[in-house]
């Protein structure tokens, strides 16, 4: 059976990790596996070709930590992350909750859809916008978990990079903290929710981006917090064993 995550929200959910940086990938025999074109294939990097500048995103190390933790299920992503995106562009009706909600859909056909990988908001942390935020995002989840007929479907939120402070470009972002708050306060108030701490990532000289090892740090930290949802997998033969020491996760 093949465990499906769909990925969603801006540039660093997609990934600009330098490919260069980062180790050969290792996609455990073909058990880590993408969505393209409605059909599952072996993971290959990028995993979510938005722009020529996509690279290592945190959606392939989290798949390593659950083919690893569940080594008789195959574990799917579904990429739908598109860089700069706003959360009002994810709303529902709006071309990006429109195309996630089909992808996913797509997917559900051969997989089980077990949940949704969320990193966005950098293009929200305007003080007119972060203020709100919270309250959008479960609008915009709770559509999208009812459209999906998953009223419980997991969802995991990652928290912005402290580096931000130094973004001249965008100086916006350096309110990222507020953001944070408001990401922490979504988690909080649903119970099938966790928050992913970025503390200690780090950018690259863009003020912007995480780098490549920083989103593949960042992938294991989403898996341990899945895994403090406790949601039981179908099945004996993906029985959680726990990622052992020496899991390979180098080689990814």
């Amino acid at each position: 059976m093949i465990y499906a995550f769909l990925l969603i929200g801006q540039s660093n959910a997609a990934g600009r990790g330098n490919i260069a940086n980062a180790p050969r990938l290792n996609n455990c025999n073909g058990r880590m596996k993408i969505l393209r074109n409605g059909l599952w294939r072996p993971m290959f990097r990028p995993i979510n070709p938005d722009r020529a500048s996509s690279g290592i995103s945190f959606g392939e190390s989290f798949a390593r930590c659950f083919a690893d933790a569940y080594p008789g299920a195959e574990v799917g992503i579904i990429p739908c992350a598109d860089g700069g995106s706003a959360l009002s562009q994810w709303m529902p009706g709006e071309v990006f909750y429109d195309y996630a909600l089909a992808c996913a859909r797509l997917g559900m056909r051969s997989a089980k859809l077990a949940g949704i990988l969320w990193h966005q908001g950098e293009s929200d942390c305007a003080p007119e916008l972060c203020g709100t935020y919270c309250q959008r995002l479960q609008t915009m989840m709770t559509q999208l978990r009812q459209d999906l007929g998953m009223p419980e479907l997991p969802i995991l939120v990652g928290g912005l990079g402290e580096y931000l402070i130094g973004c001249e470009r965008f100086p916006e972002v350096q309110n990222y903290r507020e953001l944070n708050g408001q990401l922490q306060k979504f988690a909080a108030e649903d119970s099938k929710c966790e928050f992913v701490d970025a503390s200690g990532l780090e950018g690259k000289a863009d003020n912007l981006h995480f780098t490549a090892a920083a989103q593949l740090e960042f992938g294991k930290r989403y898996f341990e917090a899945y895994q403090k949802l406790g949601i039981p997998l179908a099945g004996d033969e993906v029985a959680a064993q726990g990622a052992a020491e020496g899991s390979g996760m180098d080689q990814l």
